[in-house]
């Protein structure tokens, strides 16, 4: 594909995208932009949330990853069952009973201001870094492959991926990523598909899941051995607690959750997210044995995170398949971007500044149309430095390690909120949390130095039961 076709084809995207956007922004307010008027369709919903859930990481990274690590991403998804299911059954009733706008105010009702601080800090933190990996990954293929043509430098890149983020969200907020998440998952599968099809037939595989259960990469399973990363149980266990704090602890995607009309919504919604979700990263997967053998095949010296996007781009599986890995990498992106953008915004507006507790309606949307602008740049400072500090390694594997060290004291939060009856010195809770990650990293590092153990992402966990045993050290003697 030529530039301008590229070009164009990214302009007409977001022409759609903004069409939506003034379509489901019209008579938009604070209670649209943070809840969608709670009236969003449930199956609308949990489509759409596969494509924030995803996001462009996953459309080029889990195929860059069966290279390395074969198949063994499928351990963490299978754990991500068990944990949507706690979401669905333990997180979603309290939410809704709760009425809550962000999940945060629950931790000051059940601890004190301290600890509903500290938990929106941290997702702040974690979903800030997060969604700068993300796009970091997405802007840096689309500098490869149009903007160098033009001569237009990255950080250029980053700021018109920013900018047209926030020309679409900042009306309707929540509703409009509703609807735009739903086309942007639809397109993002239909581009896996198209691209399964086209370097199947280039290969002349005759039988699809045959090929991929008989390949050497399809190994799924690792139960040799217990010090590695790749350990069963490790992944196992990782992937159940990470879907819980990165979907039922996490304000992005829990804030779409909260748009549905009632809790049985909601967890309709969950229920056939989860099992959408299992599917699709089997085909992801299975792509990434396809072009790890393409590769091989051809002779292309290309791995990791460049595996999809040069194969893809290189022209030789036909203008179709360009066509359609941009497309599907464009809206992976963006659907996990938009509701990042807007979950940022509403965790800060209502957990930092406390706009609810405003009177002046006015007032509080001009605060929240400042934050989303504030966003917007310390979005673009976060990737511009992220780009300078990369390792050569796959950036879904930094997500998920990162998301270890920040997500595990929320966590350790709520598990101690809702599973003891003990209350805490909330003054005390901010320390708790920050030394918990700091000693995790220090027997983690150890760990593996001397013994040869690699928690890998059992980090979470490992961070997550520190900060339960801190706040264990400052009970009180009166019970919640």
């Amino acid at each position: 594909m030529q530039p301008l076709h590229i070009l164009l084809l990214i302009l007409a995207y977001f022409g759609v995208l903004i069409l939506i956007s003034y379509i489901t922004g019209k008579s938009a307010n604070n209670q649209t932009f943070f809840k969608a008027n709670n009236s969003s369709p449930w199956y609308l919903v949990a489509f759409g949330m596969i494509g924030a859930s995803l996001s462009g990481v996953t459309f080029i990274s889990v195929p860059g990853w069966v290279e390395g690590d074969k198949m063994s991403y499928m351990q963490m998804v299978l754990g991500y069952v068990v944990g949507y299911a706690v979401i669905g059954l333990v997180l979603l009733p309290l939410y809704y009973r709760l009425n809550l706008t962000s999940i945060y105010t629950y931790l000051e009702g059940r601890f004190g201001r301290h600890s509903y601080k500290t938990g929106a800090s941290f997702f702040l933190l974690s979903r800030t870094v997060g969604a700068a990996f993300r796009l970091f990954l997405v802007a840096n293929v689309l500098q490869l492959i149009l903007f160098d043509a033009y001569g237009i430098p990255f950080w250029v890149t980053v700021t018109i991926t920013i900018l047209l983020i926030w020309l679409y969200t900042f009306k309707g907020g929540i509703k409009t990523i509703v609807w735009t998440d739903t086309l942007q998952t639809l397109f993002m599968l239909i581009a896996v598909g198209v691209c399964i099809v086209m370097i199947k037939d280039e290969m002349q595989i005759d039988n699809l899941f045959s090929y991929v259960a008989d390949n050497s990469l399809s190994k799924t399973f690792f139960f040799d051995d217990v010090k590695a990363g790749n350990y069963f149980w490790k992944q196992f266990f990782s992937g159940a607690f990470i879907s819980i704090v990165m979907t039922g602890l996490d304000q992005d995607m829990m804030q779409k959750n909260l748009t549905c009309r009632n809790l049985k919504d909601a967890q309709k919604n969950i229920f056939w997210f989860t099992i959408v979700l299992v599917i699709v990263n089997f085909f992801f997967l299975a792509l990434g044995v396809l072009l790890t053998d393409y590769a091989t095949a051809n002779g292309l010296d290309t791995h990791k995170d460049n595996l999809f996007p040069t194969i893809a781009m290189s022209g030789d599986l036909g203008i179709a398949t360009s066509l359609f890995f941009l497309l599907g990498l464009i809206a992976a992106a963006y659907s996990s971007a938009d509701s990042a953008l807007t979950s940022l915004t509403t965790s800060f507006s209502i957990d930092i500044l406390e706009i609810d507790k405003k009177e002046n309606e006015e007032e509080k949307e001009k605060i929240r149309k400042k934050i989303h602008v504030l966003f917007s740049f310390i979005l673009i400072a976060a990737i511009l430095i992220f780009k300078y500090f990369i390792a050569d390694e796959s950036v879904i594997a930094k997500i998920f390690q990162f998301a270890g060290y920040t997500y595990g004291p929320l966590l350790g939060l709520y598990a101690f909120g809702l599973f003891t009856k003990l209350n805490i010195k909330d003054k005390l809770v901010p320390i708790i949390c920050l030394i918990a990650p700091i000693i995790t990293y220090i027997i983690s590092f150890y760990s593996k130095e001397k013994i040869g153990f690699d928690f890998g992402f059992f980090v979470l966990i490992l961070n997550g039961f520190l900060t339960f045993l801190g706040l264990l050290a400052i009970k009180t003697s009166k019970n919640a």
